[in-house]
């Protein structure tokens, strides 16, 4: 066996044990698992799609303030599988009628603690997406309530069950990129010019506004119908799709797709949390964020840089939303691992290569992806049924999600104080800075009662 084979080989060796999950059918008595979806839009059709395919769930019932969505997807699910769920716009009134054994959480991210600790309080387990919450207090208060009731809360970061990367996790893991003491994580996209402010518009009749925002600030509504297909993330405004780049409902591009690869580091390297963090970014090309009655642009960073030191690594995050272009090399987003023997570019769609020390020939794995999506949900979703079968915790358990999260919302909140902040991971605190601990929470707007678990 030559060298370029022997890399090859096990560098995909992982390949072949990446998933060990399987879809099975209903149990022997022919139960279902009663399942709901709060938050029906198009990511929510993504997972709800799995639930199907799996043979184990029976989807009772669909929740989301915006009757568009809400009556498309149900639509989707009874021509798919021949359920009929029934359709709700407050997701309490469904927790109590539906009774369900199982919640998928979708929702924009101003939303995913209040539904989850609801959803976990009212016996059902929980499939949230990534990130946890909103803010550090929130996820706090999640993995409390998960595990106060003693239910299984798998976290939507699917890149633990993508073949390459968990394969590419096995290659660093056995020592074959030698010491690694840099990763960086990154996110490159396209964009130019300053972003242009969208008129203020009527709230559509279908649309509970009040209640999409919630406890969030509330607002002037600006957005586009979520039956369409084709509305650009460049005009669609705040709602449907365009909430991560307002920062009273997410947190920029650090805090959706920074979470991914932040969770990948995590799990490879085995660490829980960073020590200290420091983030600069704005909004150069953007320009300044507009919000008056009439017009708004969105407020997040159009590029971010953010450096993290671990006890035996330092990662970095850059991103930005302009300047995309094929001068660098891979996925428009990803995460590079430098060792002494080599670097390791862990991509998503575009898989993983190993650049050798000395030269030698790159060595690629393709990923693997399922459609009609082009993500790994099956996997996640699938690990999910069996950790609710066997009460194991899930490979995104809450807790780690939780993490990866905090790394996210740790910059933000470093960007947002103008400086480097010192983590506690252990009591989960900003060390010495007040100031910077005020931003683990926010006020929720009347009416709303930050949860404490």
């Amino acid at each position: 066996m030559n060298r370029r084979t022997f890399l090859h080989s096990t560098f995909a060796a992982g390949a072949v044990t990446a998933l060990p999950f399987r879809i099975r059918a209903a149990d022997k008595a022919g139960r279902k698992h009663r399942t709901v979806l709060i938050g029906a839009g198009w990511w929510g059709g993504n997972v709800v799609g799995e639930a199907m395919m799996s043979g184990q769930c029976e989807i009772v019932g669909v929740c989301d303030v915006d009757q568009r969505a809400a009556d498309l997807t149900a639509e989707k699910i009874t021509k798919a599988s021949g359920d009929t769920p029934r359709k709700y716009r407050d997701y309490r009134e469904l927790l109590a009628k539906e009774k369900p054994d199982i919640a998928i959480v979708t929702t924009p991210d101003h939303w995913h603690a209040l539904t989850t600790i609801a959803a976990v309080k009212a016996g059902a387990h929980v499939y949230v997406d990534k990130p946890t919450a909103h803010s550090i207090g929130e996820s706090q208060a999640m993995v409390k309530a998960a595990r106060a009731n003693n239910r299984i809360v798998q976290v939507g970061t699917h890149r633990r069950t993508s073949p390459h990367l968990v394969a590419a996790r096995e290659f660093i893991q056995s020592g074959k990129l030698g010491t690694y003491g840099m990763i960086r994580c990154h996110l490159n996209n396209g964009g130019s010019g300053p972003e242009q402010p969208l008129p203020t518009q009527p709230v559509p009749r279908e649309l509970d506004w009040d209640m999409w925002c919630g406890p969030a600030p509330l607002r002037p509504f600006n957005g586009g119908d979520p039956r369409n297909p084709d509305l650009g993330a460049g005009t669609r405004g705040i709602h449907p799709r365009g909430h991560r780049q307002y920062l009273d409902y997410a947190n920029g591009s650090v805090g959706d797709i920074g979470v991914h690869w932040f969770d990948q580091v995590l799990w490879i390297t085995g660490e829980k949390w960073p020590r200290r963090v420091f983030s600069t970014g704005g909004r150069p090309i953007k320009g300044p964020p507009v919000l008056t009655p009439n017009e708004q642009t969105s407020d997040a960073p159009d590029h971010q840089v953010a450096q993290f030191a671990f006890e035996r690594f330092t990662m970095t995050w850059e991103s930005r939303l302009f300047g995309g272009n094929n001068s660098e090399r891979g996925d428009v987003a990803g995460a590079y691992f430098y060792g002494t023997k080599g670097t390791l570019h862990l991509g998503y769609r575009g898989g993983s290569t190993f650049y050798p020390i000395d030269g030698g020939d790159p060595v690629h794995q393709d990923a693997t992806v399922y459609q009609p999506d082009g993500q790994n949900i099956r996997g996640l979703w699938a690990d999910f049924l069996g950790a609710i079968k066997t009460g194991r915790r899930p490979i995104s358990d809450i807790e780690e999600g939780h993490r990866a999260t905090n790394c996210s919302l740790l910059a933000m909140i470093s960007l947002r104080v103008g400086r480097s902040i010192e983590w506690d991971g252990a009591k989960e605190r900003i060390v010495g800075d007040e100031a910077a601990n005020k931003l683990l929470r926010r006020e929720y707007r009347k009416g709303w009662e930050f949860p404490t678990g």
